[in-house]
This record gives C-alpha cells, sequence and structure tokens, in this order.
C-alpha cells in the first residue's frame, strides 16, 4: 500500500509499503477513508519528539471502513464507517475503568522508553513516535486499530465522514479543554489559538453554556473563523496587548477560564519569545511558552486554566502566579473514548460542527505538498485532508 512516512527532520515522503494485517484477536483493519494533518505532527516533522525511526508512517486523526476483524471483535463488523479517537485504549484497565483513557496501562509496549521521563507511561498513539508505542499511522491506505471493540465507533448516517473525521482528535481535544473549565452560565472563556482544536474548545465552551467566548491568534483567516462559525470575540496578538484587551473585556476581573490551545511552538513577540526561540534550537529545551504563560497571567482569580496544547520541556513556567492566583490547573491527551458518543450526538444534530476545518483536500501522493501548506499556514489552511 502507498503511506506518507517520516524520514528524518522534515522528509516526509510516500512510499510504498507493506499492508497491515491482524496481529492480536481483539484487531482491526481500516480502510482509511479520510485523514488529516493536527498541529501535534508539527512536532514530530521538526524533530521535537525524539525516538521517531526512519521509515515510520504518519498520522493519527481519521475514519474509514472496518474491511476486517480479529475473532474477539465484538461491536464492530466489516462495512462499518466508523471514526477512532487517536490514542490507544485497552478498555479493561483501571485508567480506562475511570475514562482516562489516554492514560491506558496496557497499549505501550514501549513504556520503558518514557518513564525515566514521566514516571509512569501513556497509552499507545498512532505515529507519534517509539516512546508513544511505535503504531503505524493512518496516512496510508490501511491502518491496524488493537482493541478495536473500545477504539471504533460506528458514525450514524447522519454523520458526513467530513464531519466525523475531526471527531478523532481536534473535537474530542477541544470538548475535553471545555469540559475541564466546568463551564457556569455567565462565564467568559478566552481560547489561545484558533487551529482546529481552539475552534473546537471554543464552540464547545458554548456548548456547556459560556456567555462569551474569546479567541486569540494573528491569522485573519483564522480569526475570521472563530467570528463567523462559532460567534467568538476575537484578538489580534500582534495588534493588541492581550492581557489588557482581556481585562477591558472582562471589567477588570479576567476570564473565567483559559484554554491553551497553542502548545510547544507558539509564536509570540519581544524579548522572552526571543529567548525562547534561542533556547529551543540550542536544544536547551523545547517549548516556547508565549501562550501559556499568557493565559496564566491573564485567567482571574480562582479561574481554570486548561492545557490542551503538547507541551515537554519549558524554561520560567510562572508557578508562582497560578499558586498565588488560585488558579485550578487541567491537563492531558484527549480521553476520546470517553467523549465520543456525546460527540457523535452533538455532530448528529447539528450542534457541533466540525467540516469547516477541512479547508484544502489532496490525495495521499499529495501529501508532503499538503504538510507543507499546512506547516506554513498558506492559503487560509486550517487542516489539510487527505483521502488515501
Amino acid at each position: 500500500m502507498r503511506a506518507l512516512c517520516w524520514n528524518g527532520v522534515n522528509d516526509l515522503r510516500v512510499e510504498t509499503v507493506s499492508d497491515p494485517s491482524l496481529v492480536n484477536p481483539h484487531d482491526a483493519i481500516i480502510k482509511v477513508g479520510l485523514t488529516t494533518t493536527c498541529g501535534s505532527d508539527l512536532h514530530v516533522i521538526d524533530g521535537l519528539i525524539p525516538s521517531m525511526q526512519e521509515g515510520d508512517i504518519l498520522g493519527h486523526e481519521f475514519m474509514g471502513e472496518v474491511v476486517d476483524v480479529g475473532p474477539e471483535v465484538r461491536h464492530i463488523k466489516r462495512g462499518d464507517r466508523v471514526v477512532v479517537p487517536s490514542f490507544i485504549a485497552c478498555g479493561s484497565c483501571w485508567y480506562c475503568n475511570h475514562g482516562l483513557y489516554s492514560c491506558c496501562d496496557n497499549t505501550n509496549p514501549n513504556a520503558h522508553l518514557q518513564e525515566p521521563v514521566l514516571g509512569y507511561p501513556t497509552a499507545g498513539i498512532y505515529a507519534y513516535s517509539h516512546a508513544f508505542g511505535g503504531y503505524a499511522g493512518s496516512h496510508a491506505e490501511y491502518v491496524r486499530v488493537p482493541f478495536a471493540d473500545t477504539d471504533c465507533f460506528v458514525v450514524p448516517e447522519s454523520v458526513s465522514d467530513e464531519q466525523a473525521l475531526f471527531l478523532s482528535d481536534a473535537a474530542p481535544t477541544g470538548y475535553m479543554g471545555a469540559d475541564f473549565c466546568n463551564i457556569h452560565p455567565g462565564d467568559t472563556v478566552a481560547v489561545w489559538g484558533a487551529g482546529g482544536v481552539g475552534l473546537m474548545a471554543a464552540q464547545s465552551a458554548y456548548l456547556m453554556g459560556a456567555e462569551r467566548v474569546i479567541v486569540i491568534d494573528r491569522f485573519p483567516e483564522r480569526l475570521a473563523m472563530a467570528r463567523e462559525k462559532i460567534g467568538a470575540i476575537t484578538l489580534d496578538y500582534s495588534e493588541v496587548d492581550v492581557y489588557e484587551a482581556l481585562l477591558h473585556l472582562t471589567s477588570g476581573r479576567g476570564p473565567d477560564s483559559c484554554i491553551d490551545a497553542v502548545g510547544m511552538e507558539a509564536h509570540g513577540e519581544g524579548i522572552e519569545y526571543a529567548y525562547d526561540r534561542t533556547k529551543q534550537a540550542l536544544k536547551m529545551h523545547t517549548d516556547i511558552g508565549t501562550a501559556l504563560r499568557q493565559a496564566i497571567h491573564a485567567c482571574r482569580k480562582g479561574g481554570t486554566l486548561a492545557i490542551l496544547g503538547v507541551y515537554g520541556m519549558m524554561d520560567k513556567f510562572p508557578l508562582g502566579v497560578a499558586m498565588n492566583k488560585g488558579l485550578t490547573i487541567r491537563t492531558a491527551q484527549q480521553h476520546g473514548q470517553f467523549y465520543m458518543e456525546r460527540l457523535l450526538h452533538h455532530a448528529s444534530h447539528g450542534e457541533l460542527r466540525t467540516d469547516f476545518l477541512a479547508t484544502h483536500h489532496f490525495s495521499l501522493e499529495e501529501a508532503p505538498r499538503g504538510y507543507e501548506m499546512f506547516k506554513r499556514k498558506e492559503d487560509g489552511c486550517v487542516r489539510a485532508v487527505f483521502r488515501p
């Protein structure tokens, strides 16, 4: 089959590789219908996530059709149209039983690569390095899904392929972030980042009862999408002082909740950004913390900070600010299986729109060009979608 493979930093090639096969009795093989780029892919492509190997297949956000199942698979069958969360969960460990699916104890066969850094391993994830399991990704004609009964969700007929696609990762991540904020009627929620996850977090905040959502970014087309598709107030951080603008919009109190949907490769302004970029280039740390620091500084006293952006190691984390202001900080990789039934319900009833994220479409053979556009945000690209 054909697949998009990582061959080194910023070296992506579409190659012919072996078809996946059933390895365990609870596996399924999915014929990929649609698969998409994700901001966290850029951390892999840029070499910020260690333990990638030449020839690894990229992609972790996808949907498709079941073409084969193992003998122990009970809840899906050949021909089913399914969406698959990006994190792989067994469905039976302590963490899965408590809804913490991205912390699953049984799906990362390379736990020893994470334990020295994290203390305890995360679940496995498709195409996110061998430290996260070494699983082949979805930018391919076919993909193997372990624990298929836990990780494959049948898509209702009323939900299109494009709507289902973003229920794999962007929507559950954003929805989880809004859920972390414990939103009450009348709340103001600020979201850093108007990419796929940030837009889904903003939309989800409204679904959960927020009175106002403020989205912060610098790209006019993304800010326009936040206003026109979601109804958010927008701030261009290259034109305004974000802290002062948020104080003005909240009568001096600050947002009730702040959501960081940016992560380690944030853009910024001024000396602090130059400091971060220099240390990142010298491999002295991995992260640019502009968005996260702004969110901590701006959040009201006693407010909630939800961190959805992927981070590694960051200098100058303002822990004292968070402690003295009494912030509640919640963060996680997305627990997609926990939220999927709710997301499918929202999507099937027209309450959650995701398809507008698919701004650009490509064949799988054009995937390197799709990633180039996505990375450089050319032509207003929010997500590049590949159809194998």
